[in-house]
């Protein structure tokens, strides 16, 4: 068992699914993850083997065929999966913030309609905030969801950045809707769109153009989402209730924040395994690099780092459970995870010394995957915004 990364006080059943989950990871991903990412060809196999695990169902309740563990549990997996390949803990992750918004805020026939579906991964979901432009400015948002005079609505408008966005066979797209308030956060709502899987035209009014070629994040698709007069029906709507939007996507950008940082630590914890290994391997001046104070002190500080980022991120998770409130935790879980998992594998990279150059390494490979962490879900400067913001609030002089 190795020492980095462990977590108090986990149930058996928890114990069980990570020793599964490790397993499938050092078997099935860690040995196939460089050549498929080089191709930036899809997992499907190992997409399939997660299938099996019960992974796509992991949050969703027993009633609808899950298996009703926690968002603790699920960062957990998330970590050793990042840890094998970042790419495919994207695939897990869209789908669960779909399934999450579902469980908190769907009624209970947006529940029984979708939920045992994506427990088995048959129906697999994305999530749509952003668009061309806005970045983090939620409040931009131009995409409209226009009501018709039997009730429906026409949905126009350009999305961006969708992991999953051809993969995908239900959306939660964040919309303007016209509901008179005052407050731009009060005129915008979630809808769940269905479409096939694929790209082109998917439904009706419904277009993914093609994947997003990227420096990283390989071997998943990150697309556009194009809507020009999309119909869908009142009752897709999320809660069937308008103008709820914001709140419940924010509901799912707090366990999203979670998840990256989850993914963050899997990538520095990999990130250390290399440089360890390596610099008990590499020698120079007659002895193994390990063995040169200056590399030792590199290998401590990096340990060091990723046990911070895996404690942070854990007590995230563990309030989020709860039920309670957890900007700041997530803000701050995530904003410490993705720098130092960026500076634990800029520092094994250093180990690696001209092979980590080399694709050959595996290293080669995390060095680009990490840099996505310091953007998605926010940037840190993002969550320093969120936590000072909130922070004022908590100790205002009185």
């Amino acid at each position: 068992m190795p020492r980095l990364c462990q977590t108090d006080g986990l149930s058996e059943d928890q114990t069980e699914i990570l020793k599964a989950v490790r397993q499938f990871v050092d078997e099935q991903i860690i040995p196939v993850a460089q050549e498929l990412e080089h191709a930036d060809e899809y997992p499907q196999d190992i997409i399939d083997g997660l299938k099996e695990l019960g992974v796509f169902g992991l949050t969703i309740p027993e009633e609808f065929g899950g298996l009703g563990e926690s968002l603790l549990t699920y960062a957990l997996v998330v970590e050793e999966i990042a840890r094998g390949w970042m790419s495919v803990s994207g695939v897990i992750n869209t789908h669960f913030i779909v399934a999450y918004l579902l469980m908190q805020h769907g009624t209970e026939e947006q529940k029984a309609k979708y939920l045992p579906r994506m427990a088995t991964g048959e129906v697999r979901g994305a999530f749509s905030m952003s668009e061309p432009g806005l970045g983090s400015d939620v409040s931009a948002v131009s995409t409209k969801a226009t009501k018709q005079a039997d009730g429906s609505y026409s949905i126009t408008g350009q999305k961006m950045w969708l992991t999953n966005g051809a993969s995908s066979t239900l959306v939660a797209l964040l919309v303007e809707t016209d509901e008179g308030a005052d407050s731009v956060y009060k005129n915008m709502t979630t809808f769940l769109v269905e479409k096939e899987a694929g790209f082109g035209e998917t439904a009706q009014g419904v277009t993914v153009p093609g994947k997003i070629d990227k420096m990283g994040y390989k071997g998943v698709e990150t697309t556009e989402l194009i809507l020009e007069g999309h119909q869908i029906a009142a009752d897709q709507i999320l809660g069937g209730e308008p103008g709820k939007g914001f709140f419940q996507m924010m509901d799912g950008v707090e366990v999203g924040r979670v998840n990256v940082a989850a993914r963050a630590c899997g990538l520095a914890w990999r990130g250390f395994e290399l440089g360890v290994a390596y610099a008990q391997q590499r020698k120079t001046f007659g002895k193994v690099i390990a063995e040169h104070q200056a590399v030792l002190f590199r290998i401590a500080e990096m340990a060091t780092k990723v046990e911070v980022a895996h404690n942070m991120m854990v007590r995230a998770a563990r309030l989020k459970d709860t039920g309670k409130r957890m900007d700041v935790e997530a803000g701050m879980a995530k904003m410490v995870a993705s720098e130092y998992a960026n500076e634990v594998v800029e520092d094994s990279f250093r180990i690696h010394g001209g092979y980590g150059y080399s694709k050959e390494y595996e290293i080669e490979r995390l060095m680009r995957e990490v840099k996505f962490m310091l953007i998605g879900e926010g940037t840190s400067d993002i969550q320093k915004m969120i936590i000072g913001r909130q922070l004022l609030k908590e100790y205002k002089l009185k």
